[in-house]
């Protein structure tokens, strides 16, 4: 039976390392024939969290944005990618902000399967720790999530950078493992 697949790029830029990297795991995922699609979530509206609780009450958010799109995707999955650039060794603020708005829908996200993608300028894998932390400390609010993988994209600054590595096919192949 075809999975679906949420894959949720954080970055910036258009093209740049994680969306390409993105754009292979989705190739692996289709090729392997579940269903899958990538959102940008930097060309998204979502709006800070503001910790005003009403969405522990209501289900939903009071801002009147594209997370509620989003959330309806997030909970359709039962895959979703967690991609993003690395910056000063943490995720950027697209994907916190992300995570944060998930509130409304957390508990609606049990027994998911999740990967992670990172790039980075950084070439030790084990700086990118904190980053990975982030995403775990997400995973660890969700009932039975599934850590499926982690694709460390390092080495990669420049946009484009990371066509000339082998993290092309690795992504391809995370993808076609779903």
């Amino acid at each position: 039976m075809a999975k679906k697949v949420l894959i949720l790029s954080g970055s910036p830029r258009v093209k740049g390392n994680s969306d390409l990297l993105c754009d292979e795991f989705l190739r692996g995922v289709k090729d392997a024939g579940n269903d899958g699609e990538i959102m940008r979530i930097a060309s998204k509206k979502i709006g800070f969290c503001t910790g005003c609780e009403t969405c522990a009450k209501t289900k939903k958010c009071f801002q009147q944005d594209d997370m509620y799109e989003i959330l309806l995707k997030m909970s359709k999955a039962q895959v979703i990618v967690l991609a993003t650039p690395v910056y000063f060794y943490s995720m950027d603020g697209q994907m916190k902000t992300l995570i944060d708005r998930t509130l409304p829908i957390y508990t609606e996200l049990k027994d998911k399967e999740f990967y992670i993608i990172l790039t980075a300028a950084e070439t030790n894998k084990e700086i990118m720790q904190p980053t990975v932390d982030g995403f775990r400390g997400f995973f660890d609010c969700l009932e039975n999530p599934k850590e499926k993988g982690i694709l460390y994209g390092l080495g990669v600054w420049k946009k484009g950078e990371v066509k000339e590595t082998t993290l092309m096919e690795e992504a391809y192949k995370m993808g076609s493992m779903v």
